[in-house]
């Protein structure tokens, strides 16, 4: 089978590659061609630009060259023996990377049916939902606490939406006045921008002086954790879900001592540390999370839509890259329609 595919051969370098493989799915496995994918401009921007240094080893997981993509919407075209979690002619959300077709492990890796009338590309691009809605999941949430999102890109903007769906009073911050706006548009009430000294006392006024119980770094930069943790009130959490990458120097005590003090609890929101399907390990499992979000996007509470800026083909895939790496006012969201599509 003659199959394309977006792969990241070095730094700020990426193709669209042919390749003849043979895909035809062993035991457990399906083969999916692909209808849409989304990109996380998280991860897929790290490896892209080197900012995680694991691109440079060989055998790591994102080492160069690199086959991207872990947000695929698809239709399973054949099944191998044992398979249970889909059907043949099934359209399908998984984490399969951006190709023609895919073959993928489907009892092992998630794989989720996606809803009749539902758009691809919004089925796609929730694949940032599950992202964001790890930091709900992990956060403690009692009352209607106060919480402060860093970082209004895809991930940090659908955190914003879940938390507030949950029942709190967010905040968001970003220094993009673009994706302010566009986080408003999609419901929230209080953003703010600016200094770190501007956003705090912005963040003291809306809470009436209370602080966040809750601050969510979706950005991945250790800067912005101690932001965070600067309006984060005592007694009060932090949940790490970007992945922190650019090393950053400056004066841990402090941090440390802040933490301690005012006896901050700070919680990593890594989602591959949560189990794929619901089993004896308690806590929402990857398959009952995707349950959830695809149930608020049927509701109609969940803005998803908003956030996808561009539908590009797969041919574009650099100027995707490039855009929301350096354009964020404008790339908030890339779909890649495939011709499966």
């Amino acid at each position: 089978m003659r199959i394309r595919e977006v792969v990241v051969t070095g730094q700020r370098q990426v193709e669209l590659q042919e390749r003849e493989v043979d895909l035809s799915p062993g035991p457990g496995q399906v083969l999916i061609e692909t209808e849409k994918t989304f990109i996380s401009a998280g991860t897929e921007l790290a490896n892209y630009m080197a900012r995680d240094a694991g691109v440079f080893r060989p055998g790591n997981w994102c080492a160069y060259p690199w086959r991207s993509g872990y947000g695929n919407v698809g239709i399973v075209r054949e099944a191998g023996a044992g398979v249970k979690r889909a059907k043949v002619g099934q359209r399908v959300l998984s984490y399969g990377n951006h190709a023609s077709f895919v073959r993928y492990d489907a009892e092992s890796n998630l794989v989720f049916p996606v809803p009749e009338g539902l758009d691809s590309g919004v089925a796609a691009s929730s694949r940032m939902a599950g992202v964001a809605m790890t930091s709900i999941i992990l956060a403690e949430i009692k009352g209607a606490p106060w919480v402060v999102v860093f970082g209004l890109g895809a991930v940090g903007n659908l955190a914003a939406q879940g938390f507030a769906l949950r029942g709190c009073r967010v905040i968001g911050v970003d220094p993009v006045p673009e994706r302010r706006a566009l986080a408003e548009r999609c419901g929230l009430s209080h953003t703010a921008g600016g200094t770190a000294d501007e956003v705090r006392a912005r963040v003291k006024e809306i809470t009436g002086g209370a602080m966040a119980g809750i601050t969510v770094d979706a950005v991945g930069h250790s800067d912005v954790i101690r932001e965070a943790l600067a309006v984060t009130a005592p007694f009060g959490q932090h949940v790490i879900l970007g992945s922190p990458r650019v090393p950053v120097e400056g004066n841990l005590t402090a941090a440390f001592a802040d933490i301690h003090v005012r006896f901050l609890t700070v919680r990593g929101a890594l989602e591959w540390c949560l189990p794929i399907y619901p089993g004896p390990t308690p806590g929402m499992s990857q398959f009952e999370k995707q349950d959830m979000i695809f149930e608020w996007l049927a509701r109609g509470s969940l803005k998803l839509n908003p956030l996808i800026s561009h539908r590009l083909r797969p041919e574009k895939i650099k100027d995707a890259y490039e855009g929301l790496e350096c354009d964020k006012a404008t790339f908030t969201g890339v779909v890649l329609d495939w011709p499966g599509g």
